[in-house]
């Protein structure tokens, strides 16, 4: 069997898929500029390396289930002047799910909550963490399935695995007893374990007509916001703008004057 016949063997049973496509071509570089054997492996290496580490990236952000993907650098701090765009840029850096905080994000429907902490959970996932994505009904209804079935331990031990779980638009849905509670549960549990990022559309006081019992409330807010980052955003609805703006140049089109050809 030829030299290359056997690279290509080994390279497959060694799992080395990115040694594979790089070694012809980092071999004509190294002769290129009489590199050292030890430098072209080290540049063959670096390859595997950067190649893995980008696959497990991608895998963080896909176990994540984001609903969709929205960075940072998408979002119009300018539309919410009193929204601190420092720290938000320091959360970015992952500080506060290694020290276990958790994140609320409070204000007015439409404000860029979600943006946010989906941009927030994809900064956690480039950072080598576990992240979660539920929207708020969506946990509580797979807690409550999970009860059904008897398997809440196990879901429990998934979710104490994960560094940081984002739950959205807390504040929509009422929440049965039983919802209520596995939902302080959750939040329990996870209570300088790991960090829960949070949107949510109510005041504080108001979480009450989610949870509907205010001992359990005020238990819940206890250990959320113990180490928690808040973040104000009130403002004008994102969406409301957005939707503004394409009728404003709907309109402007439509009242351009028209430009008609003179026949010859």
């Amino acid at each position: 069997m030829s030299t290359e016949l056997l690279l290509k063997d080994y390279l497959r049973r060694l799992r080395l898929p990115a040694v594979a496509r790089h070694y012809k071509a980092l071999a004509r570089t190294a002769a290129e500029n009489n590199c050292s054997y030890e430098e072209y492996l080290c540049a063959l290496l670096e390859q595997e390396v950067l190649a893995r580490e980008e696959s497990a990236r991608q895998n963080r952000v896909r176990r994540a289930h984001f609903p969709y993907l929205k960075t940072l650098e998408d979002f119009d701090f300018t539309a919410l002047p009193g929204l601190n765009k420092q720290k938000v840029l320091t959360l970015s850096r992952g500080e506060y799910v290694r020290l276990k905080e958790n994140v609320i994000l409070m204000g007015n429907p439409g404000t860029g909550k979600t943006h946010l902490a989906i941009a927030l959970g994809l900064c956690a996932c480039r950072q080598g963490y576990r992240v979660r994505f539920y929207t708020a009904s969506g946990l509580v209804s797979e807690l409550l399935l999970a009860q059904k079935e008897h398997r809440i331990l196990a879901l429990e031990r998934q979710w104490l695995k994960l560094d940081l779980v984002v739950v959205d638009e807390l504040g929509y849905v009422p929440y049965s007893p039983e919802g209520a509670q596995l939902f302080f549960r959750f939040v329990a549990s996870r209570y300088e374990r790991g960090s829960t990022i949070v949107t949510t559309n109510l005041e504080f006081a108001d979480w009450v007509q989610v949870f509907g019992d205010e001992r359990l409330t005020a238990a819940l807010l206890d250990r959320l916001t113990h180490r928690c980052h808040i973040l104000l955003m009130n403002g004008e609805s994102y969406r409301f703008r957005e939707s503004l703006k394409r009728r404003q140049q709907d309109e402007d089109q439509h009242h351009q004057p028209q430009l008609h050809r003179i026949p010859p």
